[in-house]
Parts: structure tokens; sequence; C-alpha cells
């Protein structure tokens, strides 16, 4: 296969198992080299014709083939645009089962050919759509299959992010020429804190990965939430009173964090009165914004930076658990080392006495020394057993204010309340219920014709169910159904008399009566 008979999708297949390496390596037919310039071939000498001989010797043309113009139009090209920005509409977007986005870049007057293959476009932001404008960086090539110009984009964007990005940067120089980022002005933060300030939006997910952690790793810390916005007009207003009120709590530490979102979600912690007004904080301050990749103002002028929420919890507290380790730990190191001291002093004090003149003298006061040692040793001891049992004793109070148990009898004593108004619901509705369907009941028997049959009365009905209620619906020799208070009955007209009581003749053989 020649190189001009290689398709796109051939150049796909090749590019993609080298990209990613620190040198692009091309599938064979676009390696090969260079087709040397056509030799020109010895002539003998011709003696009877000078002429020609001069004509022979005379240089050739070099005569390239199309794969090798287009090899060395690429070489070209790739050397002089080996990085580039640009700006401008996406069309005809497409992206094949291989992963890779190919699509048209255009403006007004001119358009060009794009490939983004799966590495690259793996790390874009954005999710492309045609007639969508973007900024691109890449490399200008020449596809040598179809001589077609294009460019093998490296990174996508969209247009505004990059005057976003400008904006960025410039804020970031200023601060930076100010000594806003010099490390000599951050603050360590403290090794135990008791006090931390939390500035974010009270239903954000920050928030709940936070206290999360907290409650894990260390669940006597109070925690403050200073409620805020963090995205929109009115947010850099809102941030700015947060920080001063989150001070005036004087914690041990401010911690300003909020969610991943976009560029635009996180632009307002690139604000520079925020900026600012972190840098001027009189407490530590640990700035987590967004997920790890993103990057905000306040995350160069804090004194610490979080790559997440919960990183910066984990950073600002302890865990509880190795701390007891390391108070355990150290209590027996200190115990090791007395007791080490202790075996000198007594050795010292025992050579001592025996370079003496007199022995007894200098051994009792050696004594009397080890036993003031002794007595500050235990005197110290017995202070720091009751510091650690002090803050035992906090610890286990917080632990028990913290404790599941007093959530459970709340939830209980609420749980009862609650089934306790229910009941008293039902009842009070049943109530309702029953006196609704008394005066239904009532309403019924006022208009029910029993009352009027228990008179004699009776309802006569054509066979088709109708109620006859004239003697001008009669015929004579027709059939009717009668209605009493106890029973119904079968009964045939014999004589209509208009104006007068209807005569009737009843059989008493077709009479139907209740069971």
């Amino acid at each position: 296969m020649s190189a001009a008979d290689v398709n796109l999708q051939d150049f796909d297949i090749a590019l993609l198992s080298s990209w990613g390496k620190e040198e692009m390596i091309y599938p064979s037919f676009f390696t090969r080299p260079l087709t040397p310039s056509m030799p020109t071939r010895p002539t003998r000498p011709n003696t009877a014709n000078p002429q020609a001989q001069v004509l022979t010797d005379a240089p050739q043309k070099e005569v390239l083939t199309v794969s090798q113009l287009n090899r060395r139009a690429r070489m070209t090209i790739e050397q002089r645009f080996s990085q580039i920005w640009v700006s401008g509409e996406l069309s005809s977007f497409a992206r094949p089962g291989s992963g890779h986005w190919y699509f048209t870049l255009k403006d007004n007057d001119a358009q060009v050919r794009c490939a983004m293959f799966a590495n690259a476009n793996r790390r874009a932001r954005i999710q492309p759509s045609n007639g969508q404008q973007v900024l691109l960086r890449g490399r200008v090539s020449l596809y040598e299959g179809r001589g077609e110009f294009q460019i093998i984009v490296e990174h996508m964007e969209p247009a505004g992010e990059g005057a976003l990005r400008a904006a960025f940067e410039a804020l970031k120089r200023q601060l930076d020429a100010e000594g806003l980022f010099d490390t000599q002005r951050k603050r360590p933060l403290p090794e135990l804190p008791t006090k931390v300030a939390v500035v974010t939006s009270p239903t954000g997910a920050a928030l709940k990965d936070v206290l999360s952690v907290w409650r894990r790793r260390f669940p006597g810390l109070e925690v403050i939430v200073v409620p805020t916005l963090v995205q929109g007009a009115e947010a850099e207003a809102e941030i700015l009173s947060a920080l001063g009120r989150a001070e005036a709590l004087a914690p041990d530490v401010i911690l300003l964090t909020r969610g991943g979102g976009s560029m635009e979600d996180l632009w307002v912690f690139n604000a520079e009165s925020i900026a600012r007004a972190v840098a001027a904080l009189s407490i530590p301050v640990v700035s987590a914004i967004g997920h790890e990749i993103d990057v905000a103002m306040t995350d160069f002028v804090a004194d610490l930076r979080a790559p997440t929420p919960s990183a910066a919890a984990e950073v600002i507290v302890p865990d509880g658990e190795e701390l007891a380790q390391w108070f355990a730990s150290q209590q027996r190191r200190l115990f090791s080392v007395t007791s080490a001291r202790l075996r000198e002093q007594r050795l010292s004090a025992e050579k001592l006495a025996l370079r003496l003149i007199s022995p007894e003298h200098y051994c009792q006061q050696a004594s009397q020394r080890l036993d003031e040692l002794n007595t500050r040793l235990m005197r110290l001891q017995h202070n720091h057993q009751l510091q650690s049992q002090d803050r035992l004793r906090e610890m286990a109070n917080r632990l028990t204010l913290q404790s599941p148990r007093r959530l459970l009898d709340g939830l209980a004593t609420s749980l009862s309340d609650k089934n306790t108004q229910l009941r008293r619901a039902i009842k009070h509705r049943l109530d309702e219920l029953q006196q609704t369907l008394g005066a239904n009941a009532r309403m019924l028997e006022s208009v029910s014709p029993l009352p009027t049959l228990a008179r004699g009365y009776a309802v006569l009905r054509s066979d088709s169910g109708t109620v006859v209620s004239h003697v001008t619906d009669l015929q004579p020799g027709q059939s009717l159904q009668g209605q009493l208070q106890d029973g119904s009955f079968s009964a045939q007209v014999t004589e209509i008399k208009p104006g007068d009581t209807l005569n009737r003749e009843v059989t008493t053989s077709d009479t139907q009566l209740p069971n």
C-alpha cells in the first residue's frame, strides 16, 4: 500500500498507539526516508557528436512523487508552526468509534480541518458541538494521504475562557509582585485546633464532606458554619462579609471552601477583593476550592491550599486515634527517660561518695538531693497525669455530647409525641366521619320512598322498569310490577278509567313475594 492510498482512518489507527509519548511515532509509510533525487545516469563520451556530449553532461531536473511532495510540505509546515493558538467556530464535528474528534474550524472567510485524538480530548473540559466558539492550542500539520492542511489539536476550551485566563494570570502577577504569595508570610496551622470557622454554602456538598471527615477524625471539634453564596453576582459581597464575620468569631482556623464547577462558577474566588481580604486576615486560612485540578486566586494568598474540601478537613485536625496513641507513646517515653536519669543520678552519687573523705556526709546530701529529685519527679508525674486525665475527661465529655444516644432519645420522644398526635387526629377524623354518615343517613331517609310505602302506597313499574304515574301510560292487558313495603307483586291491567280510581285485577298465582 502506498502513502497515497492511506485514508484518514488508517492514519487515525496508526497514531493511536503512539500518541502521548515524548516523541510522535508515525506509521512506517510516514517514516520511510525520502527518495533521493533521481541520479544522473553516466554516459560514455560521444566523440562523434561533441554537442550531444554537452547536453548529456547538463544537470537533470529533480522530479518528486506526490508522496514525497506531501511529506516535504508536512515537515516544512510542522517546523514552521510548532505551537499555535487559534479561535473559531466548530462545524462538521464527528466522533468515530476510535474516540478521536474530527471537525472543521471556521470564521466568516475561511476554514481549516482539525483532528483531536483520544488521549488529548479525554482531558478536555468541554463537550463540543457545532456552532460553538472555541479556543484551540495545537500544531499545524498536513495529512499526506490527501494532501490536506490540518491542525492537530492538543487543548480545547470555550472562547470566553481565554479572556478569563488572561485576567487571572494578570492579577496573579500583580499580587505576586506585591508579595502576597511569599512563603515567609504563610502562617502554620495550630497542631490541635479547638474551634474552626467554615466559610461556604450551607447547602453545598463541600460542607457535608468536611463535617463527615471531622466527625470521624475529631468529634470534639467546635465547628462554626458562616453561610455565604459561592457563585453568582452577589457572591463576592457575601464572601467578603462572611470572612469578616468568621474573623470576629476568633477561631483557630478559617476554612474557605466550595465544591467543583466550571471556571465561571469558581470565578468569584479569583476576585481581587476576596484575595486581598484573605491575605489580610489575622487568623490562618485554608483554601479548598473545587477539585484537585482547579486553582483559584485564594489558593495562592491563603496560608495553606488543599486540593479538595475533604483533604482540607484532614489537614486542619489530627486523627483522634493517632493523637491518643501519640500521647501514650510520649508517656511511656517520659517514664523510660525519667527512670534512666534516676539510675544515672544514683550511680553518680555512689561514685562521688566513694571519692569523698567523709562518705557518710556526702551520702546523706546525695540521698537528700535524690529525695528532692524524686519528689519533684513524682510531682511532675502527678501533674502530668492530672493534665492528661483532665484532657481525657474533656474529650470524653465532648464524645458524650456527640453521642448518638442523646439524639436517639430525642428522636424517641419526638416519635412518641407524633404517635399520640396521630392517634388523636385519627379519632377526631373518625368522629367527624360518623357525624357525616349519620347526617347522610337522615337525609337519605327523608327522600326514601319506604316511609310512603309503609303508609299503604305502592310503586308500579312497567316491564321496562319505568315508574307508572298516569293512567294514560297504561294499556288493557299490560303487565305491571308493584312494590310494597314488605315485598313485590305482579299485576295485569283489566280496565282503565280516566279521572277515576284505577281498577285492576291481580292474579294470585302471579304475585311474587320476597323470600
